[in-house]
Formats: structure tokens, sequence, C-alpha cells
């Protein structure tokens, strides 16, 4: 494992993050105990970046990591939690808060939950259109005076906005969703960015494992949120299926699978840059970190281009109201 600093002021941490949504419901049923197996295993592979958020199942998924790293020294890791999103008790979506006084709320129950007096980077997890950058990073930045926090991260955010959070407070790195078939950010919010020495969490790697090598139609289970993912629906899942199968070739060429092109592509496109791998099982988990073995030469980087050409993909990655409410796509 290679480690490096996250962005020009943060911590150093591992090249790849392991990323712990789907540990909780996302995408219909998980095992528990593989869950956590699946971080301990992570860890063990010198993984030390774990990506979460507070409405993961409404803290489920904070309690779970808890209870991956009870008997884990503290130190080991590195944990970044997403705040804001508002959700009922049927799971649904009620838009975001991120005044301050809900910024210091959400911190408290969060530090409750993980069992731990600070948390290592802590993000808005959209940009809440009622409240100013200035006043949710201010908040944050009392947080991290007070010891809570360590360093503050931004999410899904365009480049009015990482430019006035930045002047509040020193950002770490942008979390946003990157990949083969999610290329939004590079016209605009990635030079932002590497002027200001803010990294790249990349979530969304393996596009919610459509081109993972291994999504077949009809894949879906009660509860999974692909079930209303444009790039799933018919008529968009068949073209991106194919674009699969053409990332597929190089793969072959290279003995390695579809999944660890992908994620190799990613880690790839610079040091500044740190996929999250979104594995809920063991053996996704050993798969993606495959990657890191994999070395992309020019010749490869070309052949992937031609095969997926930027804006190749069918559908949106969110549904429209949800593209909607984004910062980063405006």
């Amino acid at each position: 494992m290679h480690y490096q600093k996250l962005g020009r002021a943060g911590p150093e941490v591992s090249a790849v993050g392991l990323g712990c949504m789907a540990m909780s419901g996302i995408y219909g049923h998980s095992d528990r105990a593989e869950s956590i197996a699946t971080i301990h295993a992570a860890i063990d592979a010198g993984v030390t970046l774990l990506d979460t958020g507070d409405f993961y199942n409404m803290g489920h998924n904070e309690l779970l990591i808890a209870e991956a790293l009870r008997e884990v020294r503290r130190d080991k890791v590195k944990i970044s939690v997403k705040f804001g999103a508002q959700r009922g008790p049927d799971g649904s979506w009620l838009g975001y808060d991120a005044r301050p006084q809900a910024v210091k709320t959400a911190l408290a129950y969060t530090l409750e939950r993980l069992g731990t007096d600070h948390v290592d980077v802590y993000r808005p997890a959209r940009l809440d259109p009622n409240v100013p950058i200035e006043d949710t990073i201010g908040a944050i930045a009392e947080m991290v005076q007070a010891g809570y926090v360590r360093h503050i991260g931004l999410s899904e955010v365009g480049v009015e906005t990482i430019r006035r959070a930045a002047a509040v407070h020193p950002i770490v790195d942008l979390q946003i969703e990157y990949s083969l078939i999610s290329r939004g950010i590079e016209d605009r919010i990635l030079p932002v960015l590497r002027e200001l020495g803010i990294a790249v969490t990349a979530y969304g790697i393996l596009s919610r494992g459509l081109i993972s090598g291994h999504w077949q139609q009809g894949g879906r289970g009660p509860g999974d949120f692909r079930e209303h993912s444009p790039r799933f629906q018919q008529g968009n899942v068949e073209a991106n299926l194919a674009l699969v199968e053409a990332i597929r070739a190089v793969a072959d060429a290279k003995g390695a699978t579809v999944a660890q092109v992908a994620v190799a592509w990613v880690a790839a496109q610079g040091p500044d840059v740190f996929p999250l791998i979104g594995a809920r099982r063991r053996s996704q988990l050993a798969e993606s970190l495959g990657a890191l073995d994999l070395v992309l030469d020019a010749a490869d980087l070309a052949a992937l281009e031609e095969a997926v050409p930027k804006d190749a993909a069918q559908g949106e990655r969110y549904a429209p109201a949800q593209m909607a409410s984004l910062d980063s796509e405006r």
C-alpha cells in the first residue's frame, strides 16, 4: 500500500480508501458480519481511510464502523464523515441542513455513534441552498479549533463554492463521483482543486457496480438504490453494458479484471486522486485492491479512452431531482 497526503493540508492516508455506504442497505441487504470482516480485511491490507455518512441507514453505518474498530487502535485509521442529509422514518430524503447549529448537533451524534473523540475529515454531504457555505465551513472550523474535527472536506460542490469554502478554512479534499464513465469534474472542477491543493476522494469508481464486470440485468434486489438510477434503466443499461465489454477487452489484454482496470484508471489520474472502494464483501475488496498491482501505461490509457470516450455513458448518474440539487453540476 502506498501512502500520501490528502491534499496540501490533509493527513497522510492510504492511496485508496474504503467507502462503507454499501454496508448499510443502499443496495439492498448486506451481511453485518461480512461487512465487519471486510473492514478488518481492508485495514489488514493497509487501508487507513474509511468513509461514511451519518445518514447511511440513519446512523447504522457509523455504528457498524464503531463495532468493527472496537479492537483497532484509533490512530490506525482516518474516518471521513458526511453530514447534513435529512431523512424520514421511512427512509425518504427530506433535503439538507447545514446551519451552524445543525453542524454541531450532527457532529455530537456522530462522535457518540462512532465511539470516538474526533472525526478526521468532516464534510457537508451537499450544498445547503439556504445556508452560505461560509457559515457551514465556519462552524466546522470552530469544531476543528475545539479538537472534535481534524480536517474539513467538501462533497459534490462546484468551483465557486470550493473557492468560497477554501477562503474560510483549508479544505483537504472534495468527495465527488469520478470514474471511466463519470468524468464531469475534468473540465472545470479538477483544475481549480489542483490550483488550491485540494485532493479528490473519488466515489462511484465502479459506477455502483455497473462497470464492475459482474453486473447483470435484473440483478437488483428489494431496496436497491439502482432501481431508480437512470444508468440502470432499460434503454440505457444495454448501451452501458456494451461499454463494459469494451473495457473487458483492455482488461483481458492486461491479464486483469474489468473492476481492476476501472479502479486503476481512477488511480492513474494523479497522485491527488484517491479512489474509494465501495466493497461490502471481502471478495469485492480483494479484487479491487488487485488494481494496486496494475500499471496502466500510455497505450492502455489511450485504449480505454477509445473504448469509453468521455460522455459515452447513457443516462445521468442520478435521477433528475437529485441532479438538480447538485452544486457540482451547475
